[in-house]
């Protein structure tokens, strides 16, 4: 039985990240970078997938915190013979370090060790040797190596790596974990491991101090902005949606997608809570990824694309790990990389134009590339395509695409107007209003007074919250008070909102999913901009107490389990979060 996903907090060192239980278990690790093969397995699988674990024998209680504005995170343990704290981190530097700290606080506490090594997502059974000086082992498979660096004695016990040790008042037992590739040196020992822990909480209060938000509900924002923080890639500035993959949309099902790479239209409202928060730097570094990434013809545009803008991330199955909660098939790669989504080019040209608003300098060339798009979404918005919620159904007509489309030659208009860009700026705005025209007419249904998920039918889709977000129809007009009433009537379960009804017919895929937190957030923000400011106070409330006991947010919640669902930290989420908390006013 897995650890429900909330039992979880983030370890990140802006290049990869681990996922620690409240057990003290890391059971997801993946060096040297995000999207690298897994060494810790055991949340898609058993612990003979790989986990480390240490915690006190027997019997005890744990609770945990990040230290304030940082990524360090402290876990304290209470026994009937004493407590004691142990203290992750992952440096921050170009080694894939983690600092494993415990540290005894009263009485005296018997502390177990397992430290189980499976390279290559829990398959490979790795070579381990003790290290020269007997300060560790280290375990190499094929590319890969780790060494562990400790003055506790360790020893082999059925291919699995152990330890035992008491904890006394003021003592302290540190574990180094080190990333190498197999064919280099074995990295040095960190001789003062508290030292680097400092040096790394220094540089996340370093970071967080940077941010300018003064309004509502800041230290919310501020946890958000510190996880979106960790799931960025330091060295060329992608964004990932998310630090895992194949955590189910519903326990048991087969809705199980790899998260690790960045997503336009996540990374673009990456980009745009971060500005308004005051970090230009990461908007800059975004920006240059995203060029890098698009280089090409308008036709070859992804929708996402590897950290390092990779462009093929060809999706298979590793039959041999059994899945979170049995949740087959596990996947890495996402084929959906290959699909056709309208809509990203509104949130890439959307975000642009808000990059140059809050002062990314106007790179000509990087202008060349928006109106080569724009002039491709003139020619192409009316094709079907599969959508925001990436379908592998057939493709439709769906109505944000349209929307998004709009979005791209609205904000490319005021590109031209504001900033003096060139442009076709006549023909745009011709097409711009067909397009407005068209989604008014083919995706409205009277039936219904709402806007509907594709042209001519008569389903809803969540993501219609965006029309008065970016300004499509005024939020007091009829079709979309009708469409936010309709939203709440029909995909409101339990409080919270679904993104769509899922139908195989529609999506290509059997199986339900639960409540999409980011589409209940779209929700707070529209009630809030209709004056119905309790009702957006309210549905804000009850999301934050989803938020595991470190601030966090998976994808989705199930109500009927009354659980996290989906992959986990969720960058959707968090950015949904920060936009909820913006759209109120600071008392």
């Amino acid at each position: 039985m897995s650890w429900p996903i909330e039992n979880y907090a983030l370890l990140s060192n802006c290049h990869s990240a681990a996922l620690v239980g409240k057990d003290g278990s890391i059971d997801w690790l993946c060096c040297p970078c995000f999207d690298s093969q897994a060494f810790f397995s055991a949340l898609l699988g058993t612990n003979e997938n790989g986990r480390w674990l240490i915690s006190p024998q027997g019997e005890y209680k744990s609770t945990r915190n990040y230290i304030e504005d940082t990524m360090v995170l402290e876990t304290y343990f209470e026994t009937p013979q004493g407590s004691c704290k142990i203290t992750d981190c992952m440096l921050i530097e170009e080694t894939p370090t983690l600092i494993r700290s415990v540290q005894g606080i009263s009485g005296e506490v018997d502390i177990e060790m397992e430290l189980i090594i499976r390279f290559d997502y829990g398959s490979i059974i790795p070579w381990v040797r003790r290290n020269k000086n007997d300060d560790g082992i280290h375990a190499v498979a094929g590319p890969e190596g780790l060494v562990i660096y400790s003055p506790v004695h360790l020893h082999g016990e059925n291919l699995h790596t152990k330890a035992n040790f008491k904890c006394i008042p003021e003592s302290e037992h540190s574990f180094v974990l080190r990333w190498y590739p197999s064919h280099q040196s074995i990295p040095s020992p960190i001789r003062n491991p508290q030292k680097s822990i400092l040096k790394t909480i220094n540089w996340w209060k370093k970071w967080a101090n940077k941010n300018k938000y003064q309004g509502f509900d800041r230290p919310a924002v501020m946890r958000s902005l510190i996880t979106l923080k960790g799931l960025t890639y330091k060295p060329t500035g992608a964004v990932v949606a998310a630090a895992t993959t194949s955590l189910p949309e519903t326990l048991g099902g087969i809705r199980n997608w790899d998260y690790r790479y960045g997503w336009i239209r996540d990374s673009s409202l990456t980009l745009m809570v971060l500005l308004r928060a005051g970090y230009l730097e990461e908007a800059i570094r975004w920006n240059e990824w995203l060029l890098r990434a698009v280089a090409g013809t308008p036709s070859q545009l992804n929708i996402m694309y590897g950290i390092r803008a990779e462009r093929r991330l060809t999706e298979i199955e590793l039959d041999w790990l059994p899945g979170y909660e049995n949740s087959r098939p596990v996947r890495i790669g996402n084929a959906a990389y290959e699909q056709f989504q309208l809509d990203v080019f509104g949130e890439l040209i959307a975000s642009a134009y808000i990059g140059r608003t809050f002062g990314i300098p106007i790179n000509e060339n990087a202008w060349k590339i928006e109106s080569e798009l724009i002039n491709y979404v003139c020619e192409h918005w009316q094709e079907p395509d599969e959508g925001i919620w990436e379908v592998r159904g057939i493709r439709r007509q769906f109505t944000h695409s349209k929307l998004m489309a709009w979005v791209a030659l609205n904000y490319a208009v005021e590109s031209v107007h504001q900033f003096g860009l060139p442009g076709r700026v006549e023909y745009w705005k011709e097409i711009r209003d067909k397009i407005h025209q068209d989604i008014c007419t083919k995706g409205f249904n009277k039936k219904l007074n709402s806007f509907v998920q594709f042209y001519g039918s008569e389903e809803l889709d969540a993501s219609l919250l965006m029309m008065s977000l970016v300004n499509f129809l005024p939020i007091t007009d009829p079709r979309i008070v009708g469409t936010v009433e309709a939203i709440q009537k029909y995909l409101m379960k339990d409080g919270l909102l679904l993104r769509y009804i899922p139908h195989s017919d529609i999506d290509g895929l059997q199986g339900k999913e639960g409540s999409f937190l980011a589409c209940s957030f779209w929700l707070v923000r529209n009630l809030n901009l209709m004056g119905r400011n309790d009702e957006a106070m309210e549905l804000y409330q009850r999301l934050l107490s989803l938020r595991n006991d470190v601030g966090l947010f998976a994808e989705e919640f199930s109500t009927l389990h009354n659980r996290m669902v989906g992959n986990f930290p969720q960058a959707f989420s968090h950015i949904g979060q920060i936009g909820a908390a913006m759209s109120f006013k600071a008392s």
